[in-house]
């Protein structure tokens, strides 16, 4: 939220500095994010002064040029070539003197400095508009009036407006510091406090409120109640639509909000100032003179003042008059009943509506409007009134007029403020500290809670309709202890906790497990959104995908089905910012659903590879990711799990090529493939993309099954044996393997693939594998003889499984 320091203070009893104001807000919770120095003019017109032109000659060099003389206040006339048009003898215009900086509207900052324009000395600048900020005009110089006094700063002259700007991160349980008055009512509590002084904030008086006659009378009537809890109103007659004054503009501007004319500027200010939405009706729009508050049918179309037509939902609130809708209730309004140039007469609303039914309105219509942000967290529903009186005499003092009508306040069923007891040893035991009873209840009184009754070691207290968060003791700890100074917590000596106990640790090990070896092989782990945009799925998977009800925006409106898509999101990112060399990891879930109440939840790991695995270097030319790299990642995994190593199967799979897939008693363990170019175009990849899904959850459930074995260490060495055959090119090396291990030789330890050699010498349509096999007896040495005798068994087998040639 923006604060104006200037406005601000404008509510304070006392002047506070800047720097120690944002250092109390902090304290207090409101914590400052950053402090800005704030100028309507860039620079604030510093080092410009107002100068007399005595005399003006053409350059003797340039045509277009003009040399003149300029009294500035100083001792000696200064010299200053002039390029504008209208320059002339006996002007008082804005002089830049060297050394200073100028502004521009458009550009970078300049320092003047002594300059020779074509052979004659210039000593500063004679300015236009654009040239120091003040407008955009550059037909020529600024010519004063002739009472503008020589030598007078052009800061003194023009008055441009300065102010600090503090913006702090207010947290959702503070809308009642989503205003000026709400902020300086939090200061005043702080320095009430701290100073032993009673401090209150100064609002200006609405006593004065009186209507001139009730000429134009608006009849109120609420159908929702639940949705509109009060509705307030007052007519205004004979005003005058036009700019707004320069205080009102500046201030405004200052926290960004821009200005349109004197009524919306005023409902602007007063929303600002004291926290309360308003809107203005063009009283001619209000058809029969009537504001009935009620829920339109599903679909009734409806225009917004953004000239937009709206399909409005039943649960919408809606302002009607008596034909027709004129305005989404707290959100937005319509284009027919706003205020215009040629508007005389207007009806002011001030009202309170549900927190809940506001925001499910606006991210259903993608309206995120000032009204409704300060809705949604709730509002005090008892400064309904004492807002519209404060706008309406603004609109008398800014617009002329007249008020037409009695405020009408429509309070169907007023509510009963929350109580809460609070024990003072309850206080102590959350806060760590002794707080006398006293400035417990001075705290308490300076925010605005009533004091209903007090106890040896309670106080009984009213909560304020501008505080709707609060209904539990710890709430009032919270006040209590913010006002007092956050950064007052008292921090002990000792601390005293229960440790907690995890029963099981082994799944938190073996995602570090397989993490940390993920990181030692290049990978960086990445945390993507789940909530994702619907448009990168098909209609099939849309049908089982978690649709979000108040989406964020109209890109994150599901929860994700699939890691691969959110992933490339962030493979594309570091593609297009030259980084080509990405190693992404990632443990996530995703969300289907068969119908409302049914959502089903499942952790994944998934690895995101592309470019190189080796960079070229002096050595020889570097390696790009395959699939087989990729592969023997994934099988690394598996032992990290207790898990044997697994047979794979190729498939079909829709958004992978070459997809290999690794099954167990028809669960699916892992699905791994390149990323069709179809997919990798959609996210702006311009490179093959390896994907690698491991169903996490799975793999834990196997790993959990499996018993942990121990056994001694072999005391025997083991022996190598190398096989060369000749196959079909086409033979997978897993159908050799399989073929060997259908052997079942309890000594084969391993079977190694080492070597592929491809020529036309091997017959058309061959190729030759060289495989290497490890044996060991782990009780005693092995023989040539047995050794022969198991290699013989492998040939035959691979002879006659694989039709195998071995060469020898």
């Amino acid at each position: 939220m923006t604060i104006s320091y200037n406005w601000l203070c404008d509510y304070l009893p006392v002047q506070i500095e800047p720097e120690r104001l944002s250092k109390i807000l902090t304290s207090i919770g409101l914590e400052v994010e950053h402090l800005e120095e704030y100028e309507s003019v860039k620079g604030g017109l510093k080092g410009l002064v107002i100068g007399e032109v005595l005399e003006c000659a053409p350059h003797p060099n340039a045509d277009k040029l003009r040399v003149t003389r300029i009294n500035t206040g100083g001792p000696e006339p200064l010299s200053i070539v002039c390029g504008a048009s209208n320059v002339a003898a006996g002007q008082k215009v804005i002089v830049a003197l060297p050394g200073t900086t100028i502004h521009p509207i458009k550009g970078e900052p300049i320092t003047l400095k002594v300059a020779r324009i074509r052979g004659v000395e210039s000593h500063g600048m004679i300015c236009a508009e654009d040239e120091i900020g003040l407008g955009e005009s550059h037909e020529g110089i600024i010519v004063l009036p002739a009472e503008a006094k020589v030598g007078t700063p052009a800061a003194a002259w023009f008055k441009p407006y300065s102010d600090h700007v503090i913006e702090i991160g207010l947290t959702p349980n503070h809308m009642d510091a989503m205003s000026h008055w709400g902020v300086a009512r939090d200061v005043c509590a702080w320095l009430s406090h701290h100073e032993n002084k009673e401090y209150r904030p100064k609002l200006p008086s609405v006593n004065t409120f009186k209507p001139d006659n009730n000429s134009l009378p608006v009849a109120v009537s609420i159908l929702n109640t639940r949705s509109c809890g009060r509705y307030s109103g007052v007519t205004m007659k004979g005003i005058t639509i036009r700019e707004s004054p320069q205080w009102m503009k500046d201030k405004l501007k200052a926290i960004g909000v821009r200005s349109i004319n004197n009524i919306v500027d005023i409902t602007n200010f007063v929303l600002h100032e004291l926290g309360q939405p308003l809107h203005a009706f063009d009283l001619e729009a209000i058809k029969g003179r009537k504001i009935i508050v009620k829920n339109m049918p599903e679909g009734t179309p409806f225009v917004t003042l953004d000239e937009k037509e709206r399909k409005l939902s039943a649960e919408d609130l809606v302002i009607c008059n008596a034909e027709e809708g004129m305005a989404i209730a707290g959100v937005f309004g319509g284009l027919h009943s706003g205020i215009t140039d040629t508007t005389r007469d207007i009806f002011l609303e001030s009202a309170w509506f549900n927190p809940t039914d506001i925001r499910k309105t606006s991210f259903r219509h993608g309206l995120r409007t000032d009204a409704a942000t300060h809705f949604e967290k709730g509002m005090d529903i008892s400064g309904t009134v004492n807002a519209l009186k404060r706008a309406a005499l603004l609109v008398k003092e800014l617009a002329g007029g007249e008020i037409a009508s009695d405020i009408v306040d429509v309070y169907p069923d007023p509510a009963n403020k929350v109580e809460v007891s609070l024990k003072y040893h309850y206080l102590k035991k959350l806060s760590g500290k002794n707080y006398h009873p006293d400035a417990v209840k001075n705290i308490l009184s300076a925010l605005g809670f009533e004091i209903i009754k007090e106890g040896i070691d309670v106080i009984h207290v009213a909560v304020p309709w501008h505080k709707p968060d609060i209904s539990l003791p710890a709430d009032l700890v919270e006040e209590i202890m913010r006002i007092d100074g956050l950064d007052n917590i008292v921090i002990p000596a000792a601390i005293t906790i229960s440790p907690s106990v995890e029963n099981d640790s082994s799944q938190a090990s073996w995602k570090s497990a397989v993490a940390h070896y993920l990181v030692g092989q290049g990978f960086n782990e990445i945390l993507t959104n789940s909530i994702t945009n619907s448009a990168y799925f098909s209609e099939q998977e849309l049908e089982t995908a978690v649709k979000m009800i108040n989406n964020l925006s109209a890109e994150l409106d599901i929860l994700r089905p699939s890691l691969l898509e959110t992933g490339l999101e962030s493979v594309g990112y570091n593609l297009n910012r030259k980084n080509g060399q990405v190693r992404f990891f990632e443990f996530g879930k995703t969300y289907r659903t068969a119908g409302v109440g049914d959502y089903q939840e499942t952790n994944h790991l998934c690895l995101y590879l592309t470019g190189p695995v080796l960079e070229d270097s002096w050595r020889g030319k570097g390696k790009e990711v395959d699939f087989y790299y990729v592969k023997g990642l994934c099988e690394k995994i598996f032992p990290l799990l207790g898990l044997n190593k697994p047979d794979w199967l190729a498939f079909q799979h829709p958004k992978l090529q070459t997809a290999l897939t690794i099954l167990q008693d028809g669960r699916t363990l892992l699905e791994a493939g390149s990323v069709k170019p179809e997919l990798l175009k959609k996210f702006d990849c311009r490179q093959d993309v390896y994907f690698a899904d491991f169903r996490w959850d799975t793999l834990l459930e196997l790993a959990l099954a499996k018993k942990i074995e121990f056994k001694e260490l072999p005391r025997q060495l083991p022996v190598y044996r190398d096989l060369a055959m000749i196959v079909d090119q086409g033979l997978p090396f897993e159908q050799v393997e399989k073929a060997i291990r259908g052997v079942k030789l309890d000594k084969l330890q391993e079977v190694k693939l080492f070597d592929i050699f491809e020529s036309e010498k091997l017959g058309k349509g061959k190729k030759s594998l060289a495989v290497s096999f490890t044996f060991l007896d782990e009780e005693k040495t092995l023989t040539d003889k047995e050794i022969d005798g198991m290699v013989g068994r492998i040939m035959g087998v691979l002879e006659k499984e694989v039709q195998a040639e071995i060469r020898k």
